[in-house]
């Protein structure tokens, strides 16, 4: 049995109560209370629940707009059944019964009978619309909750998730992992002032987590979650009940005024790993707001809003699919294929880290004068891919060396280009630098939320730190994918992946299933830049075509070379030729590693290091000479960002973000 709450009827004196039975019949009852006489019930509906070994419905809420039923069962299932309160067959059931569902009294045995379950067979038994199997694994769902048109479901496996109907059918937008133990979530609250409450069990105790301050609101010792409760909270005080060892127990708490005020809120529990500036939005009568996503060592990803009036960061959305450190990000602009408008900022954003972990999002960024972020964020998690969940599904792997479980990502890259008028494709590629030693091409089909990888190469030998996709197009309009990759040995290689792109273009429009990776060729060119590892790496094209290489190293060295691609001559079919033009050293640039450098003109260049300097570098024939320094406060830098703007004169200038232990925008 389950009670839900029925739009269209008075809450303090109507509700919906529906009951599992036999043979995974379940049955919606209008029911409402009168004063001094028996209830009023009213059959309205019977469903069929998907067959399992223990088939029964576990919660419900009712979209009223739409007049569906979405329910969660013992199994972890979603399930979505349609219903009307205003259908024919809900009023004969009434008409069956004498226009009159009151219980009828038999004098002999003393009990009630509701008569209104007599003549269920007139009603049809309907099955769900959209089934979303064990979606909360087998320890069932505990809350289905609607807000805002956007469905919420908790379970007990630790996570819950956001939906929405599209067509019908149920979609998963994204899951949440509120806090580590808290396995057992029981229901979320949404609060008046735009917080997050989620209610659960950790170990014996019952916890309130508040989402907007990321840590527990109250932690009452119960004795775990195998027993009934109910928990209300008001502006004055707050009271759980519960039972335990046949008692019932009451907690309240009165409501103190909180002495703790924060100066200013964190944006991640430790170091920020990665960031990346997405865009600007604009909101009628408001400033421009800057939209970056920042990766960090507490497994998370946060959308946050930058204001240069307020000077506040805002987070939007926080994403934890990840379960260890998030190393790098990067992403494509452009909408997608996730029934979004056209109107704000849409890209697909990639995050990459730890454990050989990628994760794909959707990210649609939109003006919202009434939140207090004057932005919204709406996320669709798209794809995610793991090396060890691959591994397993590897033939004969018994004859085969393991990769690494370790294994980390520790730079990404978007191919650019890889869909043209000519020959249009679906599919996305993404460029992986990996602790292994190895580059990875994957391919991304949004559609069909499949991330594959297709390609890879051990050339390097060694950990691979960054890589950088670009793409040439020739006179004739011919295009080459070009890809550019940095070792711990100082070595910076240049790849031609026009040819394995193609391929698996090929393979993956074949093949139903995951295609074997191809490898790569050898590098057209190998460049060695610096005496140690490269921490930053920046291409930039020339007014003349030609391609501006610039990378930092561990020694504080800064290296930049000048690249032109030409067509291979002597072969049946025209390759791809590199000649390095120019090549410029700047030693000791830096007092440290140099992690941040960007190319922002063919003559002007930016670096930022661990020593809390960036510089700026004009580039001059066979040399670099420093035009400025700037200290900023971000201590551990670990990645630079930049992009320019006009201004309202039309002067260009230039932003650039900073990330390590905190963030700044200079």
């Amino acid at each position: 049995l389950s009670w839900a709450s029925r739009p269209g009827l008075p809450p303090d004196t109507a509700a919906a109560l529906l009951a599992s039975g036999p043979d995974g019949e379940m049955l919606w009852l209008d029911v409402t209370h009168r004063p001094g006489q028996a209830p009023w019930v009213r059959l309205m509906g019977r469903y069929l629940l998907p067959p399992c070994k223990q088939r029964w419905h576990t919660c419900a809420a009712f979209l009223p707009q739409e007049e569906l039923l979405v329910c969660g069962d013992r199994r972890g299932s979603l399930l979505l059944f349609p219903c009307s309160s205003s259908s024919d067959w809900a009023a004969e059931s009434t008409s069956i019964v004498n226009g009159d569902t009151e219980p009828v009294v038999d004098d002999s045995s003393n009990e009630l009978e509701p008569s209104c379950l007599l003549h269920k067979g007139a009603l049809p038994l309907k099955s769900p619309l959209s089934v979303l199997f064990g979606l909360h694994g087998k320890t069932g769902v505990t809350s289905v909750t609607i807000h805002r048109g956007y469905i919420y479901s908790t379970g007990r496996d630790g996570v819950y998730r956001q939906l929405r109907l599209r067509d019908q059918q149920l979609e998963v937008l994204q899951k949440h992992r509120p806090c580590k133990g808290l396995q057992w979530i029981e229901e979320l609250r949404f609060t008046s002032d735009g917080d997050l409450l989620v209610l659960g069990f950790h170990a014996d105790n019952f916890v309130v987590w508040s989402s907007r301050t990321g840590e527990n609101a109250h932690c009452i010792p119960c004795g775990g979650g195998h027993r009934s409760w109910s928990y209300c909270s008001s502006p004055l005080a707050e009271v759980f009940a519960f039972i335990r060892s046949g008692d019932v127990m009451l907690y309240q708490c009165e409501a103190k005024p909180c002495e703790q005020q924060v100066l200013l809120a964190s944006l991640h529990g430790r170091e920020i790993t990665c960031v990346r500036h997405l865009g600007a939005v604009e909101v009628p009568g408001h400033a421009t707001f800057n939209v970056f996503v920042t990766g960090s060592e507490d497994t998370t990803t946060c959308v946050l809003v930058l204001s240069e009036n307020s000077r506040a960061a805002v987070p939007l959305a926080r994403l934890s699919d990840h379960i260890s450190s998030v190393r790098t990000l990067a992403f494509a602009m452009g909408p997608g294929d996730a029934g979004f408008g056209d109107e704000g900022l849409s890209a697909l954003l990639f995050s990459a880290g730890g454990r050989a972990q990628i994760e794909c999002y959707r990210l649609l960024c939109t003006g919202d004068t009434a939140s207090e972020s004057v932005v919204a964020c709406q996320v669709i998690h798209v794809a995610s891919h793991r090396l060890d969940k691959h591994w397993e599904q590897k033939k004969n792997r018994h004859k085969l060396v393991k990769m690494d479980p370790e294994t980390r990502y520790m730079s990404l890259s978007v191919v650019p280009g890889t869909s043209t008028k000519q020959l249009p494709t679906p599919w996305k590629f993404l460029a992986a630098a990996c602790s292994d030693g190895s580059v990875r091409i994957f391919g991304l089909l949004e559609a069909a939320q499949k991330l594959v990888l297709v390609a890879e190469s051990f050339h390097h030998q060694r950990c691979v730190l960054k890589v950088e996709a670009f793409l040439h197009t020739w006179a004739g309009g011919e295009r080459r994918h070009l890809l550019c990759s940095a070792a711990t040995d100082g070595s910076i290689a240049f790849w031609d992946i026009t040819g394995p792109i193609m391929d698996a273009t090929d393979a993956l429009h074949q093949a139903e299933e995951e295609m074997q990776p191809l490898a790569l060729d050898a590098p057209l060119v190998t460049v060695m830049a610096h005496s140690c590892g490269v921490n930053s790496l920046h291409i930039r094209k020339t007014p003349e075509g030609q391609y501006l290489v610039a990378s930092g190293s561990d020694d504080g060295s800064i290296h930049v070379c000048l690249l032109e691609v030409a067509q291979g001559r002597g072969e049946a079919v025209a390759g791809t030729c590199l000649q390095v033009l120019e090549r410029v050293s700047r030693p000791c640039a830096h007092a440290a590693h140099v992690t941040g450098i960007r190319v922002l003109r063919p003559d002007l260049l930016l670096s930022a290091s661990v020593d809390q300097r960036l510089t700026l570098w004009n580039r001059c024939p066979g040399k670099l000479v420093p035009l400025s320094t700037t200290f900023f406060h971000v201590p551990d830098l670990a990645e630079l960002d930049c992009w320019e703007a006009v201004e309202a004169g039309g002067k260009l200038r230039y932003y650039c973000i900073l990330c390590g232990r905190g963030l700044e925008m200079l």
